[in-house]
């Protein structure tokens, strides 16, 4: 059968595939790749909480099914987090859920509260995500532009007005992925109010609420008064406890919402497994060194990343947080879009970064770099990325086309 299904058609092709296959050659032909690509954690699981796994894993009674839900504990400890880190008081049983990571509360959201044609405002770029958990339930995706040289407010009144039918909800995500960018509680004040005025839900993306390197802790959407009314907030334990595979996120905000989440969850999934609950409970409330442990390791990557290409000749803007730097393609290579200078740093540096259009259009002039490289690899890719800038010749060696958009 030659059948294209519904929703597999409205997904376009992968971006990343072509400098993944690269990467996955490169490798089989015994090349040493310096991989900056995804953002995956790879620093250990604190050991206190991989101990508490494998006590709860002992008891044969944590074997059965769990709750979609998430276990009362698990849901308790988020709200615990949202009083001790936000100054904000959720209530564990209604405004509360565990998901399988934040990706799959995003995804499971979108089919909750989208039907086909109803339209979402999207920040672009922004994580894939936000925008494909929409397209695969059916909705519309409307771009917002967002950077520098953006005006957000601006091109979301004009998204808005520009919208038919009038959009349903608006994503935002800070620190942002790709961009890094972070905003604070004046900002979050403002979308509230905007989304109030027009009847539409915000749904903010908080995974790297920890990663912050100012010493100024970035906020919470909930912070801001009312925004329960319309707000819901994901969050996640991959970056701020290094346990990216344990697939452990939340949903915390509008009772509505999360309502609709754990409506659509208890058909798809028993939850996460109960001792993987009961290790991320100790997580969130035991000792928290182990987090401003982590924070160190991704500033201290930072530093050598930064300061390094900067030296290079390759100046890349300092984040104030997240696990990415957000980098301009060199002007002597911004004709070749983001997709074939990531190929070109593959090929002639060995060095694995994420092109920037696969984030959105407004990214092609824009590569993403992951610090999941330690410090004496990331000095490595400086070192190699420097040789490639310093090149006169590569190009005529290696003419490449700017790839399609």
């Amino acid at each position: 059968m030659d059948t294209e299904f519904y929703r597999i058609k409205r997904l376009p092709p992968y971006v990343f595939e072509e400098v993944n296959r690269m990467k996955a050659q490169a490798r089989a032909q015994g090349e040493d790749i310096i991989d900056f690509g995804m953002g995956n954690p790879d620093n250990p699981t604190p050991p206190h909480i991989v101990a508490k796994l494998v006590e709860a894993a002992q008891n044969p009674r944590a074997h059965r099914y769990s709750s979609s839900r998430g276990v009362p504990g698990l849901r308790k400890a988020l709200a615990n987090y949202y009083g001790r880190r936000f100054g904000v008081t959720l209530d564990a049983d209604k405004e509360c859920i565990v998901t399988l990571g934040s990706k799959e509360g995003l995804a499971n959201l979108a089919m909750a509260i989208s039907a086909p044609g109803d339209t979402v405002l999207v920040p672009n770029p922004s994580y894939p995500m936000h925008a494909f958990g929409f397209v695969i339930a059916g909705a519309n995706v409307r771009s917002v532009p967002i950077g520098p040289g953006f005006d957000f407010f601006a091109g979301l009144d004009r998204a808005y007005r520009h919208s038919v039918p009038a959009p349903i909800a608006l994503i935002v995500s800070f620190p942002a992925n790709p961009t890094a960018m972070t905003v604070d509680l004046d900002f979050y004040a403002a979308v509230v109010d905007f989304a109030k005025k027009r009847n539409m839900w915000v749904i903010s993306d908080l995974a790297y609420s920890e990663i912050y390197f100012n010493g100024n802790p970035p906020p919470s959407i909930l912070q801001v008064p009312g925004a329960r009314d319309v707000a819901i907030e994901f969050t996640s334990l991959s970056k701020t406890y290094s346990m990216p595979g344990w697939r452990i996120g939340f949903g915390a905000g509008n009772a509505k919402l999360v309502g609709a989440l754990a409506r659509v969850k208890s058909y798809l999934d028993y939850g996460a497994f109960t001792p993987i609950q009961v290790a991320a409970t100790a997580a969130l409330n035991g000792p928290q060194d182990c987090v401003e442990e982590i924070r160190q390791v991704y500033k201290s990557r930072r530093d050598v990343l930064v300061q390094g290409l900067t030296q290079a000749g390759w100046p890349i803007p300092n984040p104030d947080a997240s696990m990415f730097a957000w980098a301009p393609i060199p002007e002597r290579y911004a004709h070749l879009g983001s997709v074939e200078f990531s190929k070109l740093l593959l090929r002639e540096a060995k060095v694995a970064v994420a092109p920037g259009i696969g984030f959105g259009e407004y990214g092609d002039n824009f590569v993403r770099l992951a610090f999941v490289e330690n410090e004496h690899r990331t000095r490595q890719a400086v070192k190699s990325i420097k040789r490639l800038l310093g090149t006169p010749s590569n190009l005529e060696e290696a003419p490449l086309k700017k790839a399609a958009g």
